[in-house]
């Protein structure tokens, strides 16, 4: 064993690190999410619930080839944990390990979009400051170390604040995100894939995809990290 493990041994010993989801100590190599909460955490199903059904979600942009969400969010569930630690607790590795995680099942069942690049859902510079980070360049950067696929946080910009989206009917969240988007001039790219973290009504992601179109865009794949379920 070598010094640099023998380290971190001795610091998991004085400090333990807790897998975000479960809060049981990691073991080893284990990073923000433990080894069996990987494998029980609740997965859409990639073979059960098929494209089509989360397309449904987007019937008026016929543009959207394919949509898929990885795992089922419910309140006070792993899931919630894992996006709280993202978003609230500057965890950044969990947003990067879910894109990751994703990005491997999507490809092992030979899902995965053929799309030019990764388009991660942009903050408002207010709350990006707040943060710190975009949870959803994250996940866009995990996505694409697990495929190959070319990611961007830049191409489009959130020119306007607005409210959360939580707790706000579908009209409400429609009306609450119209016009906030924005493409950076020499947009180019035909087929993107927008991934965010959770799809609930699919009002910002189709706010995204209509400002895309815009500007040239053809063809788009809807990726998120949780499906809600209520």
């Amino acid at each position: 064993m070598n010094l640099k493990h023998l380290l971190r041994d001795f610091l998991d010993l004085l400090f333990p690190r807790c897998c975000e989801a479960c809060d049981q100590p990691l073991q080893g190599n284990e990073a923000c999410i433990c080894t069996l909460c990987r494998i029980s955490l609740p997965r859409v199903g990639i073979g059960g619930l098929h494209s089509e059904t989360l397309q449904f979600k987007f019937v008026n942009l016929p543009e959207v080839m394919s949509a898929y969400s990885f795992l089922i969010f419910t309140k006070k569930s792993k899931v919630q944990k894992l996006l709280h630690a993202l978003k609230y607790k500057g965890d950044q590795q969990v947003g990067t390990l879910l894109g990751q995680m994703f990005g491997q099942e999507l490809n092992a069942a030979g899902h995965l979009p053929d799309a030019e690049i990764i388009l991660s859902i942009p903050l408002h510079t207010k709350k990006r400051k707040q943060r710190g980070y975009n949870q959803s360049d994250l996940l866009a950067e995990g996505f694409s170390n697990a495929t190959g696929i070319p990611w961007s946080g830049t191409m489009l910009e959130r020119v306007r604040y607005t409210e959360t989206q939580t707790g706000k009917t579908k009209l409400e969240r429609r009306e609450n995100v119209q016009g906030v988007f924005s493409v950076k001039p020499g947009f180019s790219p035909q087929s993107v894939i927008l991934i965010d973290d959770v799809l609930t009504t699919g009002a910002t992601l189709e706010e995204c995809a209509r400002t895309l179109l815009a500007a040239g865009c053809k063809q788009f794949h809807i990726l998120t990290i949780a499906l809600a379920q209520h």
